[in-house]
């Protein structure tokens, strides 16, 4: 791990870039340039050097970057050298969806324990895991060591799990529901919430809309025929 701290900003981009370079790794390219590797990651060619050098890798002039090297220092930076066991409370559709995702063993994660407060889902397994009761978040947390947790309940249970997953030792959360919630400090907190994401893109929709829409009108006025005009215009006289 760099001994200097990372902008955070790069620490968010790391994970685009090691996900490229995991699918060109696999696809047998040895090297990559930072122009390359900028259009997989959909970032532009000056941020990559520039968030790589962070790392302490530069790159070699007119060869690139060793995919494999880099591949290395992005998971060592981002703690993917070993498996993060994540507990998840609130095991409704999302919740089960997160819990049968294939990919995070792979990125380095493994769902440790499921948490729900519905006694009727209680014992039930999903992805071979048992679904425990939140009092037993505590138990479970300490079993395996957890200190990542996701909260996949309704907005109205997500100040109540966060407090719970604070005291059960949790000190990153990865938060679903569609609330902020607060923590005490040095716990961290991730939220991802869809419907404003999806509002991002109505915004950015319907503002290439509108353009689309004022070019059309521009286009009809710049090609609507002189003659017409120089008609009109004589006939006045």
């Amino acid at each position: 791990m760099s001994e200097r701290a990372i902008p955070e900003a790069t620490v968010g981009r790391l994970p685009l870039y090691l996900r490229a370079l995991v699918e060109m790794a696999e696809a047998g390219t040895t090297t990559v340039s930072s122009e390359h590797l900028a259009e997989a990651a959909g970032v532009n060619s000056a941020k990559v050097r520039k968030d790589l050098s962070h790392l302490g890798s530069y790159g070699t002039r007119g060869v690139g970057y060793d995919v494999a090297y880099l591949i290395h220092h992005i998971r060592r930076e981002l703690g993917l050298t070993q498996h993060w066991p994540v507990v998840i409370v609130g095991v409704g559709n999302l919740g089960r969806a997160l819990a049968n995702y294939r990919g995070f063993p792979e990125r380095g994660f493994r769902i440790a324990g499921l948490i729900d407060a519905d006694p009727a889902k209680i014992g039930q397994r999903v992805n071979a895991i048992a679904i425990r009761p939140l009092d037993e978040l505590p138990a479970v947390a300490r079993a395996h060591e957890a200190l990542i947790g996701v909260i996949s309940t309704p907005a109205a249970a997500a100040q109540q799990v966060a407090e719970a997953m604070v005291a059960a030792g949790i000190r990153s959360i990865l938060n679903f529901a569609p609330v902020a919630i607060a923590v005490p400090d040095g716990v961290r907190v991730r939220k991802v919430d869809l419907a404003v994401e999806l509002q991002i893109l109505t915004y950015y929709e319907q503002r290439d809309a509108a353009l689309a829409g004022l070019g059309t009108v521009e286009v009809e006025r710049s090609t609507r025929p002189a003659g017409r005009r120089v008609r009109a215009a004589t006939s006045r006289s």
